[in-house]
């Protein structure tokens, strides 16, 4: 039998700058869901206030990269009345290991989630190997 789970507000994580920037931005953590099913890995990721242009999934080393930015323009002249999270890009990196199929990672980008599906890489057999 399932338990119920009390919804409790999360909280934006702050990370750090990753390089030098020319403008004070913020980078948050974007919240991130993780799902399995017997051939994938799915990953659900919030980004408000991006824009599919404005958003990259990159994969090197082993490293799946993903940055989403805003466009800050949008909020020039604002007055905040009541705020719930703060303004800023987005920065995710997961290290992916050799049970993920690299080469058939798919994306899809709607209303501000980032969903990923990493399918799983197919198992050897095993195999009785002759002696020569």
């Amino acid at each position: 039998m399932a338990t119920q789970q009390e919804l409790q507000v999360q909280e934006k994580r702050e990370i750090g700058k990753p390089e030098e920037a020319t403008a004070a931005v913020n980078f948050y953590m974007p919240t991130t869901d993780i799902y399995e099913s017997e051939d994938s890995l799915i990953l659900v990721m919030e980004m408000p206030g991006v824009d599919k242009e404005s958003l990259s999934v990159n994969l090197e080393n082993d490293q799946l990269q993903l940055e989403g930015k805003i466009e800050m323009a949008n909020y020039e002249g604002l007055e905040p009345v009541y705020t719930e999270y703060s303004i800023g890009h987005y920065k995710r990196t997961f290290t992916l290991s050799n049970r993920i199929d690299q080469d058939k990672i798919s994306a899809t980008f709607s209303d501000g989630l980032l969903t990923l599906t990493l399918p799983k890489a197919k198992e050897l057999k095993p195999r009785k190997i002759s002696i020569s």
